[in-house]
């Protein structure tokens, strides 16, 4: 009690452990940035999202998708043997924000690439119970409705570069062909794949005369957890643990 009395009655002591209990916190806080480019491991194959799979993204958050679905496979053996390989940070190094989230009230999406089709999709975000009868998930046939208008897709790309994102000059230029090329079938996306690769193409919501939101969302949904090749980066674990290996 003696010693507590003594900050209590003299305010330049008062003062002085103020200021120096903020000086640890805020050190803690600071010194670890220095050192984030060496904590993320940089893994082959993540790429910027295509200008239709960013537009597709930017439908996912504004739907509000993140509040029941996570992006994040944990690294325990129940989550590694249901979704697949646990999530890398480096797999969201270009996320902005991050879909990470807890929420599971629908299935984590971050392994979700190539597990069904386009049709599954559609017929899914149309009408979910259609195809999984004990859903509680909306329906979304607005989204089939909706032409995708984003004329300002080359700024977007532009401004994500403020933050890190690598769009190059060539990428930011071609943003709106490629937006619409990635859609539209028979449509010459040599350069499109050359720039995003692994990029799903061709028409995506069975409506070939016009690109739709729906087109957007199911292309985002398509590279979820591709981007990586786990066949030459795979995770090893022993004994319920998770370890990484390259």
């Amino acid at each position: 009690m003696i010693k507590h009395e003594i900050f209590e009655k003299n305010s330049i002591i008062l003062l002085g452990g103020i200021i120096v209990t903020v000086a640890i916190g805020g050190l803690v806080e600071i010194v670890p940035l220095f050192t984030i480019g060496e904590t993320i491991e940089q893994v082959e194959g993540v790429r910027p999202y295509s200008p239709l799979e960013l537009q597709g993204r930017n439908i996912y958050i504004r739907e509000g998708c993140y509040l029941c679905h996570s992006q994040q496979v944990r690294p325990f053996r129940d989550e590694i043997e249901r979704y697949g390989p646990y999530s890398l940070a480096a797999e969201s190094i270009y996320d902005h924000p991050f879909q990470w989230g807890s929420k599971r009230t629908g299935p984590d999406l971050a392994r979700l690439g190539g597990k069904y089709s386009n049709d599954w999709h559609v017929a899914h975000l149309m009408d979910p119970r259609a195809v999984v009868p004990e859903s509680v998930m909306p329906t979304y046939p607005h989204l089939a409705r909706k032409e995708i208008r984003m004329p300002d897709i080359a700024e977007h790309l532009k401004t994500l570069t403020i933050v890190g994102v690598p769009y190059s000059e060539e990428m930011v230029a071609s943003a709106a062909a490629d937006l619409m090329a990635q859609a539209t079938p028979d449509a010459d996306v040599e350069g499109l794949m050359q720039r995003y690769p692994k990029a799903a193409t061709g028409d995506f919501d069975g409506d070939k005369t016009r690109v739709t939101e729906m087109d957007a969302l199911i292309a985002y949904l398509q590279v979820l957890g591709r981007m990586v090749d786990f066949t030459t980066y795979r995770p090893e674990y022993a004994n319920g643990a998770a370890g990484e290996s390259q």
